[in-house]
């Protein structure tokens, strides 16, 4: 069996190819840290409760859906060592039925990694090389994400829309949090908010009405001076067709089996 290491799907769909020598990147399938730690003290009333709140709303209505599918358009900054800013470009087509099933498609000119879960085993798929890993879990999609980031250093892309809404994703260490009123992104009427949370701010595009669906992400690197970013573009489909046999892999013709290698061994 192929030994391997458990590439970060993320890092992988936005390496660059180039030589350039690089400073810094943001990455654009991950949402916000939950609770990074605030460089300052925040300025007297700073943070908006109703802001906060509206992040609290959102959660609470993502955990209410039981099945959904999202395609994410995604572009990052790289930073060279000179301050030239480049932009990579990814999707992600992400397919859900919780408790426990997940399937992520990732793709960009550099790279494709498939994810899937189907409640007993997790996989990851290498298509273009033909490489796959897996390993056992039986847990849900909210501990699948931490799992995975912690041991292997794989990041499931919008990972926080399983966290968004429970204890995992929790919502204090803000030191600014704003409403900045509202857009439009594509068809849907949003109501936009700025939050900053250590070295990271970022920006959430919510649609108004009775389904509060985040649209768009924007997060900035404070901690760098050229302050990269990137945009997550997220598009809804609550009533997807979604069969068992879409989260469970079977190994194509050719496929090479390789082993997980946690990050303490790599």
């Amino acid at each position: 069996m192929t030994r391997i290491a458990a590439l970060s799907v993320l890092a992988a769909c936005l390496a660059a190819c180039g030589s350039a020598p690089q400073t810094s990147s943001v990455n654009p399938m991950s949402a916000p840290p939950a609770v990074p730690a605030a460089n300052a003290a925040p300025a007297a009333n700073a943070v908006d409760p109703a802001a906060v709140q509206a992040l609290r709303d959102m959660g609470k209505y993502l955990q209410t859906l039981r099945q959904f599918q999202v395609d994410v358009d995604l572009s990052g900054e790289r930073v060279l060592a000179d301050g030239q800013k480049l932009l990579h470009g990814a999707t992600a087509r992400i397919d859900v039925q919780r408790p426990n099933k997940l399937r992520a498609q990732m793709r960009s000119a550099r790279s494709a990694r498939d994810l899937m879960y189907d409640g007993k085993t997790v996989v990851l798929y290498l298509p273009e090389q033909k490489y796959y890993s897996q390993a056992p879990f039986t847990d849900n999609l909210g501990e699948l994400v931490g799992r995975l980031r912690e041991r292997f250093g794989i990041e499931i892309p919008m990972a926080d829309l399983f966290l968004w809404g429970t204890p995992q994703a929790p919502l204090d260490g803000m030191s600014s949090a704003m409403n900045a009123g509202r857009d439009m992104v594509g068809d849907t009427l949003c109501d936009h908010y700025a939050f900053r949370q250590g070295d990271i701010d970022w920006q959430i595009w919510i649609a108004t009405g009775p389904r509060p669906l985040p649209q768009k992400l924007v997060i900035t690197n404070r901690n760098d001076e050229a302050r990269p970013q990137s945009v997550s573009s997220i598009r809804w489909n609550l009533n997807p067709r979604l069969g068992d046999s879409l989260f469970t892999f079977t190994p194509p013709k050719g496929a090479t089996q390789a082993t997980f290698v946690p990050l303490k061994n790599r």
